[in-house]
C-alpha cells in the first residue's frame, strides 16, 4: 500500500516496540520517515531495517522532555526532506511507581515530563512545520488506561489521560487548517517494555491476554495499522478520537 507515497513522517520513541513497528509501516506505506528516539544505536537500527527494505528513513536522538532536542528534530527533518506531513508521537516510559501515596515525586515526574508534556512539545514544533505545508496529520499514543483506570500506576495513568486531552484540544484549535489530531490507545502489546514488567513480575501476561475479549494480546504491527490509517487519507474526517486497538478490552470492561 501506498497510501503515504510521498509523505514525510517523524515517529518518535521508534528505537524498538510499537515505535520501530510504526517507522516501519510508514514507510511501507510510501513515507519517508525520521526515526526519532533518545536511543541512538536503537533509532539507528530502525533506520537501517526500513532501508534494507527499500525505504528511505534517516534517525534523529531526541529527548522529547527537552524542548531544545524537540525543536531540532522537527528541523532536521525540515532540512533532510523539506516537509513535514504526519508524525506518530509514541515516545513513552511506565517505571514501576506504586500506588497513590507509595509513587514517589521523582517517577511521577519522570513520567508526565516524557509521556505528557513531551507529547505536548513534540506537537508545539510539528504543527507550525504542518501549517507551512498546508496541513497534516498527528497521531499520538495514549494507552486503553486513558481510557479507563488500573491501581498502582498513578502517573502512568494520569500521563496517558492527558494525552487524550491535549490531543482533543490541538484537534479543536487546528481543525480548519488542515492538521487532524487523534490519539490511539493500544490494549497490551507484547513490547520490550510489557516482557521487562513480566519478567519482574509487574505483569502476568497469560492474564492480561485473558481480560481482552479476543482472548490474546495485541502485535506491535496492529497498533502501527491504525497509526498509519489514522494519517492517511482514508480518515481524512476523523479528528479528536481516541481510538482502542485493544481487541476489546475496554468495551468488555
Amino acid at each position: 500500500m501506498s497510501v503515504l507515497e510521498g509523505k514525510v513522517a517523524i515517529v518518535t520513541g521508534s528505537a524498538s516496540g510499537i515505535g520501530r513497528a510504526s517507522a516501519q509501516a510508514f514507510a511501507a506505506a510510501g513515507a519517508k520517515v525520521m526515526v526519532a528516539d533518545i536511543d541512538g544505536a536503537g533509532g539507528e537500527a530502525t533506520a537501517q531495517l526500513i532501508r534494507d527494505s527499500g525505504g528511505d528513513a534517516t534517525h534523529v536522538t531526541v529527548d522529547v522532555t527537552d524542548e531544545v532536542s524537540v525543536a531540532a528534530m522537527v528541523q532536521a527533518t525540515l532540512d533532510r526532506y523539506g516537509r513535514l506531513d504526519a508524525a506518530h508521537n509514541n515516545a513513552g516510559i511506565s517505571p514501576v511507581s506504586g500506588n497513590t501515596v507509595d509513587c514517589p515525586r521523582s517517577t511521577w515526574d519522570a513520567i508526565l515530563a516524557v509521556n505528557l508534556t513531551g507529547v505536548w512539545q513534540c506537537m508545539k514544533f510539528e504543527i507550525p512545520a504542518m501549517l507551512r505545508g498546508g496541513g497534516g496529520a498527528i497521531v499520538n499514543t495514549s494507552s486503553g488506561v486513558g481510557l479507563i483506570a488500573i491501581a498502582a500506576m498513578p502517573p502512568y495513568v494520569a500521563s496517558k489521560h492527558g494525552v487524550i486531552g491535549i490531543t482533543k484540544v490541538a484537534a479543536l484549535d487546528y481543525a480548519t487548517q488542515g492538521i487532524r489530531v487523534n490519539a490511539i490507545c493500544p490494549g497490551t502489546v507484547l513490547t520490550p517494555m510489557v516482557e521487562e514488567k513480566a519478567k519482574q513480575g509487574f505483569y502476568n501476561v497469560d492474564a492480561m491476554a485473558a481480560m481482552a475479549p479476543m482472548k490474546r494480546l495485541g502485535s506491535t504491527a496492529e497498533i502501527a495499522a491504525a497509526a498509519v490509517w489514522l494519517c492517511s487519507d482514508a480518515s481524512s474526517f476523523v479528528t479528536g478520537v481516541a481510538l482502542p486497538v485493544d481487541g476489546g478490552t475496554v468495551v468488555g470492561r
